[in-house]
């Protein structure tokens, strides 16, 4: 009963620090706007592209290739590419080196000769596979149409179809964080972790404000306050932690996936960790160096763990140093669960939370035995 008190006191406490609860939820979610506007680019993997324009001269004697060339015209018109025939006395280079086209090719019995636009160089490139796909299956329908005339036919017939020569293929098919989806995570696991600040006044707070004698003169024990301390100090800041999860989904509709037990766990054990931090840190270093000493991780750890920046190409020493991030492990965990539904992807983020929380913890406690005072 005295543990729950304790908590619920501390609970109180904080909640009249206005000034530090404003900052537990202004702050991310302000950056969490800013960053997730400013950067919707840098997390598109769409490439725009122009108007896709196919200047062709066909001399072609052949009337199978004329054919197939016509039905190969219907096909990629239908997916938005115009085709516009060499009009007389004109020169398909000329036209294509002042970029009017996007390519031009000129079709004879011989086959294909391609000139590309060197300033639409994306749309040339689709041009260009189109073109490789209509020369394999014409040669395929020649090779066809010397044994079985009924097999060039259907092959004719189904090149013909839309859809025959633009296919997307995704390269990484899992689903990925857009920039509001990914600062909300970063965002939320940045000010978890500034639950450190909460810690290293825990009990140094009660020093200064000279209400550490007073507890020790209560009918408590130092367990007692040590737990309830350590628990309402959590429950405090969690609550903030959570408070910035539902803005960001509700208000700016980021994504946190479908297994919210796993993600809330993850946060849980990331506040723990943090206030863990702060209190042993403020045994371990005396005074106000203790909170300088956890400001300066804190910056660091946001900065190479990926709060205002994604992370990429962390194969070398930079990678090393990144994975010391508290923030970095936590993102990661979240975002297997979120984006490639893989709970135990979870694990290795809590039982590193979980084992450094218990070591801090553990000092803290020892610390605190050795003396008389809080």
């Amino acid at each position: 009963m005295n543990i729950l008190n304790i908590a619920i006191k501390e609970i109180k406490a904080a909640l009249r620090e206005k000034g530090t609860f404003v900052f537990m939820l202004a702050f991310p979610v302000i950056l969490m706007l800013i960053l997730g506007t400013a950067l919707t680019n840098v997390f598109s993997s769409n490439t725009p592209v122009g108007n896709i324009e196919l200047l062709y001269k066909n001399e072609a004697a052949s009337p199978q290739l004329t054919q197939y060339w016509q039905g190969f015209a219907k096909a990629i018109e239908q997916e938005g590419v115009k085709i516009t025939p060499l009009a007389a006395g004109t020169d398909g280079k000329l036209e294509i080196s002042e970029d009017r086209y996007s390519a031009y090719a000129e079709l004879s019995n011989e086959g294909i000769t391609y000139y590309g636009s060197s300033k639409q160089t994306i749309e040339s490139n689709i041009l260009q596979g189109m073109l490789t796909t209509f020369a394999d299956r014409y040669n395929m329908a020649a090779a066809a149409l010397k044994s079985d005339p009924s097999k060039a036919e259907a092959i004719i017939r189904n090149a013909s179809a839309p859809g025959e020569y633009i296919r997307e293929t995704a390269l990484n098919p899992d689903k990925q964080p857009g920039s509001i989806d990914y600062y909300a995570m970063a965002m939320t696991t940045m000010i978890a972790l500034y639950s450190a600040l909460s810690g290293t006044f825990l009990f140094r707070g009660e020093r200064i404000r000279n209400t550490a004698l007073r507890l020790m003169a209560a009918p408590v024990s130092k367990g007692e306050i040590f737990a309830g301390k350590v628990i309402g100090c959590t429950l405090i800041n969690l609550l903030c932690v959570l408070a910035v999860v539902l803005i960001s989904k509700f208000a700016f509709q980021a994504d946190w996936g479908n297994h919210f037990g796993m993600v809330f766990l993850i946060l849980v054990t990331e506040v723990i960790l943090a206030v863990s931090l702060g209190l042993g840190l403020s045994y371990i270093l005396k005074g106000d160096t203790s909170r300088s000493v956890v400001m300066i991780f804190l910056q660091i750890a946001s900065f190479v763990g990926g709060a205002y920046f994604p992370i990429m190409g962390t194969d070398s020493f930079l990678g090393f140093v990144t994975n010391l991030s508290p923030l970095r492990w936590a993102n990661k965990a979240l975002a297997q669960i979120i984006y490639n539904d893989n709970v135990a992807g979870a694990l290795p983020a809590i039982g590193l939370n979980v084992g450094i929380a218990a070591a801090f913890l553990l000092i803290a406690i020892i610390s605190m035995r050795r003396q008389e005072a809080l």
